[in-house]
């Protein structure tokens, strides 16, 4: 019963911060927040997607098919590929399966890099969209800071236009948040794409080498 007391207590304060977040900054709070999100939700699934491709235990399995690869042993590549689901099982099956031509190591390529680049544009959109929402509202926040002091009624506390410029500058401070903590991650995550192609590109040269380009006996068309 305490557990769960001290979790309620929590979580309902978490949402009275929410709500006075989103009462401070106005509107433009609402697309910060889903951005921030929508943000968090595409690092984790891309933090994972690196860990589980580029782990030292698949660093070692790719070791290993590389060199399978080079020798022309085809059942070790065979046993090897057997399951394995990741961007260089797949490239190391059609090309043992179709041929290490060029023609189908560039169509694998391709069809990778569309997998290993998967919702880059989306946080690179978040990274520059954040900073510019974030600018907007705190223009509209100074604009109604000044709409105050130049109405017809008296003003008679001038701290209310300092806080309500204050409160415009939380959507600006948020929105760089937001983009910096996005930053970081889609910055390693590009350089984790740069390496994964890299390591396709050795690999197809090792297939080349050691399968050659033309395709497996037995798979020709009837």
């Amino acid at each position: 019963m305490g557990w769960a007391a001290y979790h309620t207590r929590h979580m309902t304060g978490l949402f009275d911060e929410l709500a006075s977040l989103l009462a401070r900054g106005g509107y433009v709070m609402f697309p910060l927040i889903v951005l921030s999100l929508v943000s968090g939700t595409l690092v984790i699934e891309r933090t994972v997607f690196w860990v589980s491709v580029n782990g030292k235990a698949s660093l070692r399995r790719i070791a290993r098919l590389n060199r399978a690869l080079r020798e022309g042993k085809r059942d070790t590549v065979e046993q090897l590929i057997d399951g394995d689901m990741t961007p260089y099982g797949r490239l190391a099956r059609r090309m043992f399966t179709e041929g290490a031509s060029d023609a189908v190591a560039m169509e694998a390529i391709e069809d990778e890099r569309h997998r290993l680049g998967r919702y880059m544009v989306a946080l690179s959109t978040i990274i520059t969209a954040a900073p510019l929402l974030g600018i907007l509202g705190t223009v509209l926040g100074i604009i109604q800071s000044f709409e105050l002091l130049g109405g017809k009624s008296t003003l008679t506390d001038p701290t209310a236009v300092a806080g309500g410029i204050a409160a415009a500058l939380l959507t600006t401070a948020f929105g760089l948040v937001v983009a910096l903590v996005t930053l970081f991650p889609y910055m390693a995550f590009r350089g984790q794409v740069g390496h994964a192609l890299g390591r396709i590109e050795a690999m197809v040269a090792a297939a080349q080498e050691g399968l050659g380009t033309s395709r497996p006996r037995g798979d020709e068309p009837c």
